[in-house]
């Protein structure tokens, strides 16, 4: 059967907003508490959250964790998200108290950094009834610990050897969940998915970068405008005469 292009509805002041890569659509997904999920978007900017078509948030940041900072993004959020709650230079008890009221606040899930111990993850999984993620940085990573810690998911960011360690994972874990960077191409992503990928997050360009383009396209149309108004001025003058 003909696959049949999806009917888009769009208001006409909200017509402008940050598409993900189609191609990530290829992924197979992920169900999380009745939703599936194929795209998280990794950003904590409130502004780009609440103008994508995301599945998902993946708010991590490279600062200590803090609950007004998460409870501020999952309010606004039309879509889950899923919250850093520490796991390097904040762990322990402290970890497990963030990873607590995120999930009071609303998250869908707790994200913990590379360095975290099994005994951290543990503490946490006692405390929260949310998946718990952490982040994979390569392929020796005690992927084994982690899950009989209790661990849902793993969240692979080894930039360009994702695909390279997605793989390697997969052989070894064939049913565990995997979400993965995608990198900045279609290729990549694709190769991503290849590789066993069952969710791609997705690093959107910058509030300034878009700005960017967008006050480069008013500039030229204020050149058009500018033209066309000296145009319509000669000949008014012209018609004077």
């Amino acid at each position: 059967m003909e696959r049949k292009e999806l009917t888009k509805i769009e208001g006409k002041l909200r017509s402008k907003y940050l598409e993900l890569p189609k191609e990530i659509y290829k992924a197979r997904g992920l169900v999380i508490m009745g939703r599936r999920i194929k795209s998280v978007i990794f950003t904590t900017d409130i502004a780009i959250i609440r103008s994508c078509n995301a599945d998902a948030v993946l708010a991590v940041y490279p600062f200590t964790p803090q609950q007004v900072i998460s409870q501020a993004i999952i309010n606004v959020a039309p879509m889950p998200v899923f919250v850093g709650v520490g796991g390097g230079i904040t762990n322990g008890q402290r970890s497990a108290n963030i990873a607590n009221d995120a999930e009071g606040d609303g998250a869908w899930g707790v994200v913990v950094n590379a360095p975290v111990t099994n005994d951290n993850i543990r503490l946490i999984s006692q405390v929260v009834d949310i998946p718990i993620i952490a982040t994979v940085i390569n392929e020796h990573a005690d992927i084994e610990g982690r899950l009989e810690a209790g661990v849902s998911i793993l969240n692979v960011s080894a930039a360009a050897r994702t695909p390279e360690v997605v793989r390697c994972i997969r052989e070894k874990y064939p049913k565990v969940p995997i979400i993965a960077t995608g990198g900045p191409t279609a290729e990549s992503i694709l190769a991503t998915i290849e590789a066993g990928a069952d969710c791609i997050s997705y690093t959107p360009p910058s509030t300034a970068e878009i700005f960017a383009d967008i006050m480069k396209r008013y500039r030229e149309e204020e050149d058009v405008t500018e033209a066309v108004e000296g145009h319509v001025t000669i000949l008014n003058a012209m018609e004077e005469l």
